[in-house]
């Protein structure tokens, strides 16, 4: 970092903030990369989709910061742009400047969509934030996952960062009206709409979790044999033979679900609910 030496992200805008090459090439660094993990998702919806009973993905977005975007946040951590710092440097502080978002049905789908994601070779994970188990004072909810991938260019490969945050239907309708609220008020929002979102928050997940059980419920119920559920219909008066009771002796929901809660995940700090 420093001045008249080339590698700055000074030498790349100028006095009018105009990106050149190298600045271009950086902005398209990682948009490959999101392009890379939107795929990957992509590919994971349509397997879904089509060789299995059940997708657990609702819905893909992703964006790429807005150069005045990225100035902004870059001045909000302490990067001086007088004193040009380094294409490196602004990585390793703006760490969100490729973001996906992943929405799925139901909690267990979050963390198993993660899981899934994670688990391919070439994806690292750099950070995990679970603002599900523990949501930050606002009432906000959603997993958080910075991840790595490489993007291969003629040059050669390029680890790049993406912020991937996966959430349910709920979530992000909570979060959405948490954004748009703080956007009318410019972030100086009454306290009377604090707290009624606050409550919003915990009627959203009170859902989640409710729905989960009813998901758990139909899953546990498809996969138990014909004659059983014959027995379990309504209209039949017997009490359930031995047998039956056996059968319908099941591991818990969570288990069901085949998935887990991400090892080494971060709780929540702050208190906005989005990132820019």
């Amino acid at each position: 970092m420093g001045r008249g030496t080339g590698d700055g992200v000074g030498d790349g805008v100028g006095d009018e903030r105009r990106p050149d090459e190298r600045f271009r090439r950086f902005m398209l660094e990682h948009k490959f990369g999101m392009d890379e993990i939107v795929t990957k998702l992509s590919i994971l919806r349509d397997e879904f989709t089509h060789l299995h009973d059940y997708n657990p993905i609702e819905n893909l977005s992703f964006r790429l910061k807005s150069i005045e975007s990225l100035f902004e946040k870059m001045v909000r951590k302490g990067l001086v742009l007088e004193e040009e710092p380094s294409f490196e440097e602004i990585r390793a502080r703006v760490t969100d400047i490729a973001g996906v978002r992943v929405t799925c049905s139901f909690v267990s789908d979050v963390y198993r969509v993660f899981e899934l994601l994670c688990a391919q070779a070439d994806v690292r994970v750099v950070e995990t934030r679970d603002y599900v188990a523990t949501p930050k004072p606002n009432g906000y909810r959603s997993l958080h996952a910075l991840v790595e991938v490489p993007v291969y260019l003629s040059g050669g490969s390029v680890p790049i960062l993406v912020e991937v945050q996966f959430r349910t239907i709920a979530m992000d309708f909570w979060a959405s009206l948490e954004h748009k609220i703080y956007y009318k008020y410019r972030r100086d929002v009454p306290q009377a709409l604090l707290d009624g979102l606050h409550d919003a928050a915990d009627t959203a997940f009170a859902l989640d979790a409710t729905m989960e059980r009813l998901h758990q419920e139909v899953r546990g119920m498809d996969a138990l044999d014909e004659p059983v559920l014959a027995q379990l219909r309504p209209g039949t008066d017997a009490a359930p033979p031995e047998a039956l009771v056996e059968v319908l002796r099941r591991p818990d929901p969570g288990q069901l679900s085949g998935t887990s809660r991400p090892a080494g995940t971060s709780g929540a700090s702050g208190s906005s609910a989005t990132t820019s």
